[in-house]
């Protein structure tokens, strides 16, 4: 058995698929079963990371996904994995080894050496932008065909999240992983504007970037009742330092662990054309 938490979230949702079309059984957590909308081919359970050790009976393998700014509850989280399962896949941030001084970075940095001290089988995965990421552009791109924001120039991996599902999973059902840290990015560098403008493409519209400053942004996001204030400040710092620094390097991870390329952002825009109308 294997168990997937965050399954309805972007990634998890996406392990939790592939483990079922490959035949795996699979327990999905998550706070609303009964709107989950997962295959009925998985045993989905209702709690989460906190009430996790009531879900982890015969489950030997673990996918973790961790949704929480800090590492307070790793500990605890980390022990109940330990005492039932054999195995765990980390789902950690890019953060840890370019923003180490980050809140982000600092927190799964701790995750992490938890997992490594825990006596599991691990494997963690660093992934570099989520494509999905774009879906916080979609309310502006149903209300017309300019997407304002700051750092329009700033350059990211796009990544989508059925290769870092991939992944995941190849690592969750093979052996061969144990102790590996995996890289993971997209097969291109791209900036938010050239990613606005592939989205319009696969919309049919010639959707373009309007720039704003810094202190528009922050005020734009603080506005969002979808965006949380306490992340406004760490996403504007984070993407300022991004700016300053070298552009992100591309790996081969994806491929040589699945044995195939990673999707393109086009490929993503595609995939996910009918959230933006």
């Amino acid at each position: 058995m294997i168990l997937v938490t965050g399954a309805t979230g972007n990634v998890g949702r996406q392990v939790v698929h592939q483990l079922v079309a490959a035949g795996h059984p699979v327990r999905a957590l998550t706070r609303n079963p009964g709107t989950a909308r997962l295959s009925q081919a998985a045993q989905v359970v209702k709690g989460d990371l906190e009430t996790i050790d009531q879900c982890l009976e015969g489950v030997e393998s673990v996918f973790l996904m961790w949704p929480f700014h800090t590492a307070e509850a790793a500990p605890a989280v980390v022990s109940a994995l330990a005492r039932h399962a054999r195995r765990v896949v980390l789902l950690s941030s890019g953060a840890v080894r370019d923003q180490p001084d980050s809140s982000v970075g600092r927190s799964h940095r701790e995750l992490e050496q938890r997992v490594e001290q825990s006596g599991l089988a691990w494997t963690v995965l660093w992934p570099s932008t989520f494509a999905a990421n774009a879906l916080w552009w979609a309310g502006q791109v149903r209300a017309g065909d300019v997407v304002r924001g700051a750092f329009g120039a700033l350059p990211m991996a796009m990544l989508h999240e059925s290769d870092i599902a991939a992944v995941a999973v190849r690592a969750l059902t093979s052996g061969g992983h144990e102790g590996a840290r995996y890289e993971l990015t997209g097969p291109q560098v791209l900036t938010q504007a050239e990613q606005v403008r592939i989205l319009g493409r696969a919309l049919g519209r010639p959707l373009r970037w309007q720039e704003l400053t810094r202190e528009e942004e922050r005020r734009r996001l603080l506005a969002d009742d979808g965006f949380p204030d306490a992340f406004v400040d760490e996403l504007l710092d984070g993407y300022a330092r991004m700016l300053d620094g070298p552009p992100p390097a591309l790996t081969s991870t994806v491929e040589e662990v699945t044995g195939r390329p990673p999707r393109t952002f086009a490929q993503w825009a595609a995939d996910h054309a009918a959230d933006f109308r």
